[in-house]
């Protein structure tokens, strides 16, 4: 008897890490220490050796359910951009830089060619948040988990200044909110989304057409999260000061928007301020789901949405605009008792 024998190819393990090694490299900063293998990540402080007050910030999340779509379509080349998304958007929502991130897959089987491919998102994600893929695990767990399925998570650290520090004490009656747009379902709500299209919840239903998401349900639903690092970025490089900032993620707006505000202050957003994507009404009218429950749990077209003061929001929206980004004004701040009335 030996490891082999009992469900766990060390061989593939070193393989895997070989085919990924190419992604890794494209995330790469200077402030990455060492090379890739090491039992350890190691990153400089020179990237915040200038603040007067650095502030280290953290964020962890995997992709939930939405993974088993992947595995339904056999298509991991996307998912790992979602675990950083979910975990960098965090990050900037306070106002930070994200430095460095690291994963963790854990599988039935080690086929490294699969490890490498979902490997191949994480290092995109990496990528388009600026962050240095430094560390990682791949857990071969025979017995735990079937051979053909696995799970992914992360884990991002990020860093701002303490005075740029986004944590809704400057917000103020008057503010305007403005939501950019998400990428459809994003990484939330795949549990309810799979109860709704359970008969569609086959290879061959999830790569049918359907004319009014312009695309098969299978690419709608698996499209990646966007991740909007550059764009809170590039409003801070202009100048204005985001008062107060929400990801919207599992609970949609009704409990993230809350979580932005401070007391005394109450968002208002308008529904029919921007385009709900129809994959949203598909679901609503498919599942006959209350409309209440769609904004409780769906981002319902909007990935993160930030306050700024009025006389800002063109300069802003326009900056958000130069990082690739479609904003929208959706509402504003008013006194009174804290949390958001959609209207």
């Amino acid at each position: 008897m030996d490891y082999k024998k009992a469900g766990v190819d060390i061989e593939a393990g070193y393989k895997s890490v070989e085919l990924m090694k190419q992604f890794v490299k494209g995330t790469m900063r200077p402030e990455v220490m060492g090379g890739i293998g090491g039992f350890s990540g190691a990153f400089s402080a020179a990237a915040f050796k200038g603040m007067e007050h650095p502030v280290l910030l953290s964020g962890t999340d995997g992709v939930g359910t939405k993974l088993k779509l992947a595995f339904l379509m056999d298509k991991h080349d996307t998912v790992g951009i979602d675990c950083v998304a979910m975990c960098v958007n965090d990050v900037a929502c306070a106002g930070g830089e994200p430095l460095f991130f690291l994963d963790y897959i854990a599988c039935g089987k080690n086929v490294p060619e699969k490890i490498a491919t979902i490997v191949s998102g994480v290092a995109e994600g990496c990528k388009q948040s600026g962050a240095a893929l430094i560390g990682g695990e791949t857990a071969e767990m025979p017995g735990f988990y079937p051979v053909d399925e696995y799970d992914l998570a992360g884990f991002a650290v990020g860093v701002v200044d303490e005075k740029d520090l986004i944590d809704g004490r400057e917000l103020a009656a008057g503010d305007v909110l403005i939501g950019m747009a998400s990428s459809g379902v994003h990484s939330n709500g795949f549990s309810l989304v799979r109860r709704v299209f359970e008969k569609e919840m086959t290879a061959e239903g999830l790569r049918t057409y359907h004319e009014e998401l312009g695309a098969t349900l299978g690419e709608t639903l698996l499209a990646p999260t966007k991740i909007y690092v550059r764009a809170l970025k590039s409003v801070k490089e202009t100048g204005i000061r985001i008062h107060a900032c929400s990801h919207i993620t599992g609970g949609g707006f009704y409990e993230n928007v809350p979580r932005m505000l401070k007391e005394g202050m109450r968002a208002v957003i308008k529904k029919d301020s921007y385009p709900v994507p129809p994959i949203f009404g598909l679901l609503k009218k498919k599942g006959q789901i209350e409309e209440t429950i769609m904004y409780n749990t769906f981002n319902m077209g909007i990935g993160m949405v930030a306050a700024v003061a009025a006389a800002e929001a063109d300069k802003a929206m326009e900056a958000m605009r130069a990082a690739g980004e479609t904003p929208y004004v959706i509402g504003l701040i008013e006194a009174g008792e804290k949390g958001v009335e959609l209207c």
